[in-house]
C-alpha cells in the first residue's frame, strides 16, 4: 500500500474547483492507500505572516474537509503545526540545503517578484519545509500541480543527499501522484481562467455559499450578446457556462441549452437562472453538513486529536530514526 501525502493551505474556502479538481479524488483514495492529509497553516505564514485569524481559518478548512467526505477514521487528517517533530526535520533537512539550489527555485523568484518588501527566509526555505511534510512520513506518492512539480523533485533531492551523507538507505523517493485520469477544470464565472480566490471572491461559487449568494454570483457572470449564426464556436466566457452547467446539471438539461444556442435562440439569463439552481441543489447537502460539523465543537476537537495522534506516531518514529542515524543518542 503506498504512504500518500498531501498538504491543504488554510487560506480560503473550498469552492466547486478543490472539490472536482482533486478533492473528490483524495476521497476515493482514503479507500486504497495510507493518506496524510495536513493543513499547511506554517506555509501559510511565508506570504501571510501576520494572520487575522489563523485558528478561525485553520478550523473552517478542516469543518469543510471532513464535511466534503475526509474521513478521520480511513486517513490521517491533521494541523501541520500539531506536528513539531515536522520542525525538526525541517531543521535537519536545513543543514544540508544549500543556499544556491534554494535561490533559484522557480517559487522564490517569483515571490520575491511579487511581493519585494517580504523575502523572508521562510521563503527561501518553503522547498526544505515541503520535504519535511513529505519525508516526516517517508511518503512515497504526492499529488502536485505543475506548480509544485520543482519541490518534489527538490524533496528527493534533501532525501537522497541525506540518504548519501549519513550512509543509510532510509528515505524513499517520493513521486508524483497520478490520479489515472484527468482532473476535471472547473472555469471561473469572470469569462476566462479557472475557477479560484485570487481572480476575485465573485469568480468562485463555493460549497458554503448560501443560495441567495450563489444565484447573485451566477447572474454577474460574463456573457456577450448571443450567437448571429446557427452552430457558431462559443467564446470562453460563454464556453465557462456551458463547463460549469455540465458538471452540475442533468445531461438533458446541458442538450437543451446547447440546442437553443446552436440554433440562436439562447437566452443568458433563463440559462444563468437554471445554472444557479443547479448549483444550489449539488452544494446544499455539503452546505448543510458544514454547519452540522461546525456547531459541533466535540466532533471537531476528536477529529483534530485523531489526526495529531496518528500524525505524531508516524513523525516521532521518523524522527528517532533520523536522530539515531545523524548520531545524537541519549545518555
Amino acid at each position: 500500500m503506498e504512504t500518500v501525502l498531501s498538504g491543504i493551505r488554510p487560506t480560503g474556502n473550498l469552492h466547486l474547483g478543490n472539490y472536482f479538481g482533486a478533492l473528490r479524488n483524495f476521497i476515493d483514495m482514503q479507500n486504497q492507500h495510507n493518506c496524510y492529509f495536513f493543513i499547511a497553516d506554517y506555509h501559510s505564514l511565508t506570504t501571510h505572516p501576520t494572520p487575522k485569524d489563523l485558528h478561525g481559518n485553520v478550523r473552517q478548512i478542516l469543518v469543510e474537509y471532513l464535511a466534503a467526505g475526509l474521513d478521520p477514521e480511513k486517513s490521517t487528517l491533521y494541523i501541520q503545526s500539531d506536528v513539531p517533530e515536522v520542525v525538526e526535520l525541517y531543521l535537519f533537512l536545513n543543514m544540508n540545503a544549500y543556499v544556491g539550489e534554494l535561490e533559484r527555485c522557480t517559487s522564490f523568484k517569483d515571490k520575491i517578484r511579487q511581493n519585494p518588501q517580504n523575502i523572508n527566509a521562510g521563503l527561501l526555505t518553503y522547498p526544505t519545509l515541503m520535504a519535511a511534510d513529505i519525508l516526516i512520513h517517508r511518503a512515497t506518492k504526492v499529488p502536485v500541480g505543475k506548480d509544485q512539480e520543482q519541490h518534489l523533485e527538490m524533496a528527493r533531492t534533501f532525501g537522497n543527499r541525506f540518504n548519501r551523507m549519513y550512509g543509510h538507505d532510509y528515505f524513499p523517493e517520493p513521486q508524483a501522484y497520478n490520479f489515472g485520469k484527468e482532473l476535471v477544470k472547473i472555469p471561473g464565472l469572470n469569462g476566462s481562467g479557472k475557477m479560484g480566490k485570487s481572480e476575485g471572491e465573485g469568480n468562485a461559487i463555493y460549497l458554503a455559499d448560501e443560495p441567495e449568494t450563489i444565484r447573485k454570483k451566477v447572474m454577474k457572470a460574463v456573457t456577450d450578446s448571443g450567437p448571429t449564426e446557427a452552430g457558431q464556436k462559443k467564446p470562453e466566457a460563454i464556453e465557462n457556462l456551458f463547463q460549469l452547467m455540465k458538471v452540475v446539471s442533468a445531461p438533458e438539461t446541458l442538450k437543451h441549452f446547447e440546442t437553443l444556442y446552436d440554433n440562436c435562440q439562447i437566452r443568458y439569463g433563463d440559462m444563468k437562472k437554471q445554472l444557479a439552481e443547479d448549483m444550489i441543489a449539488f452544494t446544499t447537502p455539503f452546505r448543510e453538513r458544514i454547519k452540522e460539523i461546525a456547531a459541533d465543537e466535540a466532533y471537531i476537537a476528536k477529529a483534530a486529536a485523531m489526526g495529531r495522534e496518528k500524525a505524531r506516531a508516524s513523525a516521532s518514529q521518523t524522527i528517532k530514526d533520523v536522530r539515531e542515524i545523524i548520531g545524537f543518542r541519549a545518555y
